[in-house]
């Protein structure tokens, strides 16, 4: 199963973006601090709002700060709130979906109803209030919050398919014969919802890294943590897209763009493994069968005699 879910190229494509973003947001400080010698506060007054050149590859603001450094610390702040905030909601959905589904119904009554409260607070509004009163908001507080209101969703996924499993003839035998409950969920249940959890996790990092982005591009937050949304924050308050200052807002925004892109492609790519009638090999058999079929109608037709009382 892992050989043919990594043998997919939607897979392949989007496994290779985030393996890019985590690749730099592990090293890009260090490089920036080592090798370049720069940290978002260096500022090179030689070249204040200069297009990318060779000394500066994404140039460099309107206070001649390199963007490319602002980037490299950007990316391992931005991956560093979506990988914490997709871990902090991967494990709370999962232990309360999975209580909630395997516990009976008087548990899931009450965690079915913890999870409808959470599900209707909306987690953005609730972010910006918090964070105007903390303007100085640690990262890994954002984390913390953003996980604790997106693990809603997928508690109803996990509460779902364990009530489906909880159902089935090799559970109900193990709870026959006296087996424990924690050993049946983590030994038998839980392989059966990684094609739920996985889903899950990826999408939360997007999720996680686009909602930090957004508090930062409104101005809230540390403003000594640089991140991908804080940049573009930046850029819009120094009148960058007047400016043609293209340089500045673009590789934040598409390394926005290229992140979502890449959780979907993987999601894709599960969805094919989990789901046999979205396999694109199978689409392509069929399309191949239906081809052969209208071929072969089409064949008969021209054979069959225009009028057949003469025939």
């Amino acid at each position: 199963m892992l050989r043919r879910f990594l043998g997919i190229r939607k897979v392949q494509i989007g496994l290779a973006i985030i393996g890019f973003f985590t690749l730099v947001a592990l090293v890009g400080k260090p490089f920036a601090t080592s090798v370049l010698g720069r940290t978002p506060a260096t500022v090179f007054l030689e070249a204040m709002g200069a297009p990318p050149s060779v000394a500066h590859p994404l140039g460099t603001t309107v206070s001649g700060q390199d963007v490319l450094t602002w980037m490299l610390h950007g990316t391992y702040n931005s991956m560093y709130v979506g990988f914490l905030s997709a871990a902090i909601a991967t494990v709370v959905a999962l232990v309360i979906g999975t209580m909630a589904g395997f516990l009976g119904p008087a548990v899931d009554r009450v965690l079915n109803a913890l999870i409808l409260v959470f599900q209707n607070i909306p987690s953005f509004p609730v972010l910006i209030i918090m964070a105007a009163f903390w303007r100085a908001m640690p990262l890994w507080m954002v984390a913390v919050l953003i996980g604790l209101f997106e693990w809603t969703g997928g508690a109803r996924r996990i509460r779902a398919q364990t009530l489906s499993l909880r159902g089935r003839d090799f559970t109900m035998a193990l709870r026959t014969v006296g087996e424990s409950r924690m050993r049946i969920v983590l030994v038998e249940v839980m392989p059966h919802l990684f094609g739920v959890v996985s889903p899950l996790f990826l999408t939360a990092i997007a999720v996680g890294v686009t909602m930090q982005a957004s508090i930062a591009m409104l101005g809230i937050g540390s403003a000594a943590d640089p991140s991908w949304g804080l940049i573009i924050n930046y850029a819009f308050q120094q009148n960058a897209l007047f400016r043609g200052m293209w340089w500045w807002f673009i590789p934040p925004g598409l390394c926005l763009a290229l992140l979502g892109f890449a959780t979907t492609m993987v999601n894709f790519g599960l969805d094919e493994v989990t789901n046999p009638t979205l396999s694109s090999r199978r689409i392509r058999l069929m399309k191949k069968f239906m081809k052969r079929v209208r071929a072969g109608l089409t064949g008969s037709a021209a054979e069959t005699p225009a009028n057949p009382a003469r025939a």
